[in-house]
């Protein structure tokens, strides 16, 4: 998924920014409230929002409120060290999905994350399926049939974008916003490199190309 992370907190932020990363998520991370409310309004197809409350530029509760005065559902869980129980209660109020409060455990905001993700998604199961092949994002593991299978973060962040939407076509552009962060580099070829990959440890079949438009979940070969 492509997140974004707004947080003032220059060690707080980094450590977040590479747990989130370690998942496979692309990760843009801005540090005051103006750049947050630029980011969001920017266009950027963001799958969940981590969101600070003290910051400075524009306080994090007034950027909650409005982005859902203008409507956007995105998906938002609350860090903060605001933590008396009126606290909570703004937040939530304001419109936030969840609210964790600092210092908290990096494994714990994970599965908050993941959490939200399967709640936009409509999905109650942690585990995504396509025949035999399963994938975990709780522990990041992937198994065809009893096989487990090693796959590189973007490799898995691919996979997972197409297993969530299976029959949806998924373009190059896509693609890119799902694996990738503002600040890093992307070859002209990557997306074709990483499926790839998949297709050696998957099989050919496995993910289809539609010419003109992008690639989609296809047949996985018999056991």
């Amino acid at each position: 998924m492509r997140l974004l992370l707004i947080e003032d907190d220059p060690m707080i932020g980094e450590a977040v920014a590479l747990a989130l990363r370690g998942e496979g998520h692309a990760v843009d991370w801005v540090q005051d409230g103006a750049a947050g409310a630029r980011a969001l309004t920017a266009g950027a197809p963001y799958a969940l929002l981590l969101l600070d409350l003290g910051l400075p530029g524009r306080d994090g509760l007034k950027l909650l409120a409005d982005l859902r005065a203008r409507g956007d559902r995105l998906p938002v869980l609350v860090i903060t060290a605001r933590d008396t129980v009126s606290d909570r209660i703004a937040g939530l109020d304001a419109g936030a999905d969840d609210y964790l409060v600092k210092p908290f455990d990096l494994d714990e905001l994970l599965a908050r994350v993941r959490a939200l993700a399967r709640r936009a998604a409509g999905r109650a199961e942690p585990v995504l399926a396509h025949g035999r092949l399963r994938l975990d994002p709780a522990t990041h593991s992937a198994w065809l049939g009893e096989r487990p299978l090693h796959l590189s973060p973007r490799e898995f962040a691919l996979l997972q974008a197409l297993l969530e939407k299976p029959g949806a076509v998924l373009s190059r552009a896509q693609l890119e916003e799902r694996l990738y962060g503002w600040n890093e580099p992307v070859g002209s070829n990557a997306v074709e490199v990483h499926i790839h990959h998949l297709r050696r440890k998957l099989g050919e079949r496995a993910i289809r190309n539609v010419r003109g438009v992008g690639w989609t979940l296809g047949e996985l070969d018999p056991p």
